[in-house]
């Protein structure tokens, strides 16, 4: 059985003594490191790191670790850093409007305990997909919206969030543009599937414009959202091959598997504490 284990997300300027001043701090704290990676962008001159150890024996109380790191680490380096414990499980809502083939990988994922979180809720803009919550036993919540009820449904949206204490939000082919206000509630922390491999063939029929234009690869792309549309920190990508003797219908196929697997791995990416945001990118560790 996995012990419980804290994981502590790091970047800082690039400089000398970075990892022996954390591994030491670890080591003389009775931590039993289990993971450690570590990268350096020399185009921006960024030190980044995940770190990862047993807790069960350390000697500061888990309600102690970020103080002490603070004190004794991060300010003498310069570190933007976050901490996170293996036992703590996230609560993820899921937004949907009615393709279905995203929430029903998801879903499938939660059901089979694949991922250590709680979906409290799935809302939606429609009534299409209400019966797929009902098979899973998950709480639907219905929001129309229009130009003109926008803000007021957002606003009811947030408060039914901020009740059920949502920390991860999934827009799983959720055909709604979501608005600064929303996203500023909950940075880096709404996660978005892209129906292309951006940045290319945008747009609300991406398959068709790929089609006509006889490319050979279509893929999606998972990114966290921001309020420049469809342009947020790139977590995953994939991709498939296809060709001339192939329909429409071919390529929405496939791109369906494509887009099912690039947001459960994303969503794999942040449950397990794996990815850093910085200048509007990411750093995904392994």
């Amino acid at each position: 059985m996995k012990k419980n284990t804290a994981v502590l997300l790091m970047h800082c300027p690039d400089q000398r003594g970075i990892i022996r001043a954390v591994t030491d701090f670890l080591y003389e704290n009775n931590g039993n490191i289990i993971y450690l990676d570590q990268h350096t962008d020399y185009s921006c001159d960024q030190f980044f790191m995940r770190i990862e150890w047993e807790i069960d024996s350390f000697l500061i109380s888990r309600e102690k670790i970020g103080e002490y790191f603070e004190t004794l680490l991060a300010k003498k380096f310069d570190m933007v850093w976050s901490l996170h414990f293996s036992d703590q499980k996230k609560r993820m809502a899921i937004f949907v409007t009615k393709l279905s083939h995203c929430l029903y990988d998801l879903l499938y994922r939660y059901h089979s305990k694949e991922w250590k979180l709680e979906i409290p809720l799935i809302i939606s803009n429609h009534e299409t997909l209400k019966p797929i919550a009902d098979q899973f036993d998950i709480p639907f919540y219905h929001f129309p919206i229009t130009k003109d009820t926008k803000e007021a449904q957002e606003a009811k949206q947030l408060a039914l969030l901020k009740e059920h204490d949502i920390d991860l939000i999934v827009l799983a082919r959720y055909m709604q543009i979501v608005t600064g206000n929303f996203i500023s509630k909950f940075p880096n922390q709404i996660i978005n599937i892209h129906h292309s491999f951006l940045p290319a063939f945008v747009g609300s029929k991406p398959y068709h414009a790929a089609h006509t234009r006889g490319v050979k690869i279509i893929g999606a792309t998972s990114h966290y959202v921001t309020e420049d549309l469809d342009a947020g920190p790139i977590i995953e990508q994939g991709v498939c091959s296809v060709s001339h003797k192939e329909k429409v219908s071919d390529f929405i196929r496939k791109g369906k598997d494509i887009e099912k697997i690039v947001l459960s791995n994303a969503i794999a990416k942040d449950l397990e504490h794996k990815i850093l945001v910085f200048d509007n990118r990411t750093v995904v560790f392994d």
